[in-house]
């Protein structure tokens, strides 16, 4: 691949990846937020980088805020894989994609530290402002690919892009006690719960049954928006906070 000029200048250098295509549908409106889940950081960008990875993503921000750049915005990246989101498949044709240097789960999943993550709010402004992204389009790939990732994870400061600007939020509803809803549940409540995640934009059957894929969707949600309790179970708090999220989202005008 042939050197190319930065689209944001936030970015430190270039380092390409071949791994790009052209992208097949458009509006670019989707930026995804990963993490890189490798101990080590410049061995996860060398591998984005490297054609034998079948992996790219557009953006990488290290742990000491340092951005680099290795596809260009107008190009397809691929980042996002399987993935789906409000009915949308093709997403990394829709998406902008930024990697950010963290070891991940499997590996002590450790603190974003303060400089990587005034340098992650900086380039999501800018790449929003210049792509024109709505807010509640800003989302985690455990939001596209529940059953497949959990990054960036529940220590990524949601709530503080979202005060910068970034991304659509509400505060999340206290934990209690009461009902709630788990893996084997049947009937018209889960039907009515699959039902809401799939409006806000989740990829989920509607079938009435508590599965895997349902609990993997439901822990994705609250890794993002009710951070304080992830275990994939349906209670008050997870289903008040999407009844709140989903009342918060912008009203959409039809001609």
């Amino acid at each position: 691949m042939d050197e190319f000029k930065p689209d944001s200048s936030l970015v430190d250098r270039v380092q390409v990846s071949p791994n790009v295509n052209e992208r097949k549908t458009g509006p670019t409106d989707i930026l995804i937020l990963h993490y890189t889940g490798m101990d080590n950081a410049e061995k996860s960008l060398k591998w984005l980088c490297m054609e034998q990875s079948q992996v790219s993503c557009h953006y990488f921000v290290f742990e000491d805020g340092t951005v680099v750049q290795s596809v260009s915005e107008g190009m397809r990246a691929w980042h996002a894989g399987l993935s789906h989101w409000r009915g949308e498949t093709d997403i990394n044709s829709k998406s902008i994609g930024i990697e950010i240097a963290n070891r991940g789960h499997d590996h002590g999943y450790p603190e974003f530290p303060e400089a990587q993550v005034k340098a992650v709010i900086e380039l999501s402004k800018d790449i929003c402002r210049r792509n024109s992204i709505p807010a509640e389009r800003v989302l985690a790939h455990s939001d596209i690919a529940p059953l497949r990732k959990s990054d960036p994870g529940e220590k990524f400061p949601w709530k503080r892009l979202h005060d910068e600007g970034i991304g659509h939020w509400v505060e999340e509803e206290p934990i209690e006690g009461g009902t709630f809803f788990q893996k084997g549940d049947n009937g018209e409540p889960i039907e009515a719960l699959q039902s809401m995640l799939v409006l806000y934009g989740y990829g989920l059957e509607i079938t009435g049954n508590y599965n895997e894929e349902t609990e993997a969707v439901v822990r994705a949600f609250q890794r993002h928006f009710r951070s304080s309790k992830v275990d994939g179970i349906a209670d008050l708090s997870t289903i008040k906070t999407l009844h709140k999220l989903s009342r918060a989202l912008p009203v959409i005008k039809t001609a």
